[in-house]
């Protein structure tokens, strides 16, 4: 199916996330933190970037940002997946460059779905 980054640095949820993701067939890579993520792109091009905003070294709006000057990453989906549901949250994350936005907690029966639309708008 795909390849999915996924960029967050609470190990439980990056376990949750790739269990439902692999389930579905997606291959699923982890960053827990922003320079790891930049240091496996710099070999890598992923078909969707799942990203936290809320980080200890670089806030995701930062990263997105970051990601999409990068040669070859305009066109690669980068979907927020955060715990920030406050108002002017979602406006934000598409601000920085995100196409897309998933709220925390996940829903383990939605997820598989949301991610589909966003590698279908590739």
């Amino acid at each position: 199916m795909a390849t999915i980054l996924y960029i967050e640095d609470n190990s439980d949820n990056r376990m949750l996330v790739r269990r439902i993701l692999a389930a579905e067939g997606h291959e699923v890579f982890e960053a827990g933190n922003a320079g790891s993520a930049l240091e496996w792109l710099k070999t890598s091009r992923p078909d969707l970037i799942l990203i936290d905003i809320n980080m200890p070294d670089i806030d995701g709006y930062t990263l997105t940002a970051r990601i999409r000057t990068l040669e070859g990453f305009a066109e690669i989906p980068i979907v927020a997946l955060t715990a920030n549901v406050m108002r002017g949250d979602r406006e934000k994350s598409l601000e920085a460059g995100c196409d897309g936005y998933i709220q925390k907690p996940v829903d383990v029966d939605l997820l598989p779905d949301q991610i589909l639309r966003y590698l279908r708008k590739k």
